[in-house]
């Protein structure tokens, strides 16, 4: 039994292909032999085929969990209904996966501020039983410590939703003028931290600089958070990123390294260099 999931927000990567992720079998059987998550972008612009789906249950353990995003014509081009069709098609979609489907994400948009929270208290009250979910939200409001941050918490707790907690601290202390961090700094938000759990599964996205040594002390800071959650019996999802994810399962790895140190008996990731695993290292 996994004590956190980890994963990275794509299972492919053209650099990948020539470090510890590459090997013998597809593309997501050499990833999920070592992380037990992703984050599924692709659902955000459309539905996958029920032939890819069916490939990707195949294709992963048991204990792998697919965290996908609600559509953007759910969560950005409409008012939120629960009741939306494309909820179902999702859903029916997906369900092939069993319990290897994990949390379901509705990115909202930034300018989706205070005024929805009713909005978004309905919405969630009518989703399906039996599912996890989370909801990421970019609005100043927010992240004001205000009533409107504590009413979202509020509602949040209510349904047991988890609160996305996305890190672009390290990102944002040390900027560079490499194409890849520059679109970076363009599409991920710079919005305050705040450390909460308003469910079971606290979800965390963390960006990293493209020199990842820069990211170390938040990785610290991040350890005695996942250990204090998986002592209060909960089971974070945790997800790293880089500006261009070259050395994201170098960054996942690392941050492992230091849960490790910290609680020993953790288990989820399973590092390349263990006995009987492919080892390696990247290169250019």
């Amino acid at each position: 039994m996994s004590h956190y999931f980890i994963g990275l927000p794509q299972w492919h990567h053209d650099h990948w292909k020539r470090g510890p992720l590459g090997g013998q079998g597809s593309e997501l059987t050499r990833y999920s032999r070592h992380f037990n998550s992703v984050e599924g972008n692709m659902t955000f612009y459309g539905l996958p085929s029920e032939k890819a789906v069916t490939k990707w249950y195949r294709e992963t353990p048991d204990s792998f969990r697919f965290c996908f995003k609600f559509r953007q014509e759910i969560s950005h081009r409409s008012a939120l209904q629960s009741e939306h069709p494309l909820i179902q098609e999702q859903l029916q979609r997906l369900q092939v996966l069993g319990n290897k489907l994990g949390l379901l994400c509705l990115q909202l948009p930034a300018s989706y501020g205070p005024y929805g929270l009713k909005e978004l208290d309905l919405f969630l009250g009518g989703l399906p039983d039996g599912y996890g979910y989370s909801v990421e939200v970019r609005h100043p409001e927010f992240f004001a410590k205000g009533g409107a941050e504590s009413e979202l918490h509020a509602i949040l707790r209510a349904h047991q939703v988890n609160r996305v907690m996305f890190d672009t601290r390290a990102l944002f202390a040390n900027p560079a003028t490499d194409a890849a961090t520059l679109d970076a700094f363009k599409k991920k938000p710079q919005v305050p931290l705040h450390r909460i759990a308003t469910g079971r599964y606290p979800q965390v996205r963390f960006i990293s600089p493209m020199n990842r040594a820069l990211a170390e002390p938040y990785l610290d800071q991040w350890v005695e958070g996942v250990v204090r959650w998986i002592d209060q019996g909960k089971l974070p999802y945790l997800f790293f990123h880089t500006p261009d994810n070259r050395e994201a399962p170098e960054l996942a790895a690392r941050f492992v390294e230091k849960l490790e140190l910290a609680m020993p008996t953790v288990v989820g990731f399973k590092s390349w260099n263990e006995p009987g695993v492919q080892t390696g290292l990247f290169r250019d």
